[in-house]
């Protein structure tokens, strides 16, 4: 793939997740999509022909790197400090360009669930927390530790009302989301 068709792409993917966001996934059209990029509607088809078809390349984007991070796990034995290491890991692929993805899978979760991909997505999810769990604790026990998780993906949308840096509210999400990790 030419570098061009890379960087079209790629702003096709940027405008799309911003119009997501501001309008929602259904009220927002491929027309809207091209006119916010000032491309005819026919140069967008040439990249992706369905709204449905540029989420998907956004959740295989995401998939293939949390599927490096699910390869690491299954060979390391889940201790404090390899489940603080992924926790560490996840944090930065859902940074950045990640951190759109994951602010619209929350405001569009009805339609994620229905989009090819989406259950992909729960499914790593699911198997993130089976490391990070240890099935022999108490129920309460087993909440907190997919806790980190949870606390990475929900501290942009539970602190959107504030004013507070996007990296700094990262940085203090993960350093929360490591301090939920139990010591033994």
């Amino acid at each position: 793939m030419t570098r061009r068709r890379s960087d079209t792409r790629e702003q096709i993917r940027r405008v799309a997740l911003e119009l997501f966001a501001e309008q929602g996934y259904e009220k927002t059209s491929l027309r809207e999509i091209a006119e916010r990029l000032e491309v005819t509607k026919a140069a967008l088809y040439y990249h992706f022909k369905t709204k449905e078809d540029i989420v998907a390349s956004l959740f295989a984007d995401f998939h293939a790197e949390a599927e490096e991070l699910l390869e690491w796990t299954r060979g390391q034995q889940p201790t404090p400090e390899s489940r603080r290491e992924l926790v560490r890991r996840y944090a930065e692929i859902i940074q950045g360009p990640g951190s759109e993805l994951i602010r619209f899978m929350q405001q569009n979760e009805p339609v994620v669930r229905e989009l090819k991909g989406g259950g992909d997505m729960r499914s790593l999810m699911q198997s993130f927390a089976t490391f990070l769990v240890d099935k022999e604790t108490s129920l309460p026990d087993q909440i907190r530790a997919r806790l980190p998780l949870f606390t990475l993906h929900l501290t942009s949308f539970a602190m959107r009302d504030t004013a507070v840096d996007e990296d700094d509210l990262q940085a203090a999400a993960l350093e929360v989301a490591l301090d939920l990790i139990p010591e033994q």
